[in-house]
């Protein structure tokens, strides 16, 4: 009895992942075994030398379809790694930049109170490794960016989050899937003043980035970097495969997609993310208009939950997945499993049915399936379990900064 209740102790305790976390992130760097970045490499030189009209930048693969920050990081890389020839070195930069973030999620999770048996699942995945340290993607910088965002998010540092999520888009717009997540965790906790002051800092941490580019060609840059209505090939797909190419390249599926997107979205704020105020989405939206916003002070786990769970719904209702996307959601799954299925077993059982379908190369019917089907799951679980059960906020602030206590 001794052994097996020090057995449960250790996976779901939270105060284990104190020596835990170390052990995780030094131990990953050991499970280490055609590089895709030529065309990034060919589209700086042409940046270095000059150009700076976003539709005449190029490579061998097609046109930078990226913002501005992605075109400066990789600038960096190209002068480290002489020219993007030196690709050991690449390898060597990205494996710390993984390990880093690694470390970063891992903070996230331990200030939600996530219990031990979780970490595991943050350095087991082989398509993530492959991601990072294989093919070199942009999505990496923009994932670290994610989670550094998160972090700062939960330390109450709202100014840098905001800067640092924004630095993300401008690397890859694939974070606007946060924006919602962040403007609810900024209106809960702050004043309206002060929130419209952090979307403004926002927006001008874009042009700023994009001012080169947006001196020769404004429109040029604003529907390469920003292309929300691109075509994308169905042969890359990792998520819906399995619907034909006639209805995945149709009109009425992207707009259809774009309308369960919104649905979602307004179930979450309705039912859960506004949770912390005790208010309907009207009552909430009419307090704010007339001026008697009430701030909330907002849990380290419920910061968390918004963010991934915004995160997770704009994956499943995004138009298409490639393989690199999975450097957002790998580290996402396993804190939305626990938050939702409640469940060791369930758990790890979901989060290997994913990672089998992200392995699998070229996608399948089946593979692409399970695919939308776990991202369903992350979804549908965590909005039935945040009406069941919301025991992460008791103190809500008055518009005097008055706080009042609210019973569960």
């Amino acid at each position: 009895m001794d052994v097996k209740r020090l057995a449960y102790d250790f996976c779901f305790n939270p105060r284990h992942t104190k020596w835990i976390v170390p052990l995780v992130v030094v131990g990953d760097a050991f499970l280490y075994t055609e590089i895709d970045w030529t065309t990034y490499m060919q589209q700086v030189s042409l940046y270095i030398s000059g150009e700076r009209d976003y539709t005449l930048i190029k490579g061998s693969t097609g046109p930078l379809v990226y913002p501005a920050a992605h075109v400066y990081i990789y600038t960096a890389l190209y002068y480290l790694t002489d020219e993007g020839r030196n690709i050991l070195l690449g390898q060597v930069i990205f494996a710390v930049l993984y390990l880093v973030t690694l470390a970063v999620a891992a903070m996230c999770y331990r200030r939600s109170g996530a219990p031990p048996y979780i970490f595991p699942l943050l350095v087991l995945s082989k398509r993530l490794h492959s991601v990072f340290v294989l093919r070199l993607f942009n999505d990496c910088f923009a994932a670290l960016a994610m989670w550094v965002s998160i972090l700062l998010f939960q330390k109450r540092k709202w100014t840098a989050a905001v800067v640092v999520w924004s630095v993300g888009v401008g690397v890859k717009m694939t974070l606007l899937l946060l924006a919602p997540a962040v403007a609810v965790v900024v209106i809960l906790s702050l004043p309206l003043t002060r929130g419209i002051e952090l979307g403004v800092i926002s927006i001008l941490i874009q042009f700023l980035l994009a001012i080169p580019f947006l001196q020769s060609n404004p429109s040029g840059y604003a529907s390469r970097a920003f292309e929300l209505t691109r075509q994308f090939m169905f042969k890359w797909t990792v998520n819906w495969r399995f619907v034909g190419e006639g209805i995945f390249l149709s009109r009425g599926f992207s707009l259809s997609l774009l309308a369960v997107h919104i649905s979602i979205l307004a179930l979450f704020v309705s039912k859960t993310w506004l949770r912390p105020s005790r208010l309907s989405l009207f009552g909430f939206i009419q307090n704010v208009i007339c001026g008697r916003q009430q701030t909330v002070e907002l849990s380290d786990s419920f910061i968390m939950i918004v963010m991934l769970t915004s995160l997770a719904i704009g994956m499943l209702c995004a138009r298409t997945l490639h393989y690199q996307f999975f450097a957002y959601l790998s580290w996402a799954t396993p804190f939305l499993l626990w938050r939702g299925v409640h469940s060791l077993v369930l758990t790890y059982i979901l989060w290997a049915v994913q990672e089998w379908a992200w392995n699998k190369y070229p996608s399948t019917n089946a593979s692409s399936l399970v695919v939308v089907l776990s991202l369903a799951v992350q979804v549908g679980s965590n909005l039935w379990s945040g009406q069941c059960r919301f025991d992460d906020n008791k103190r809500v602030k008055d518009g005097k900064g008055n706080i009042k206590e609210h019973s569960q």
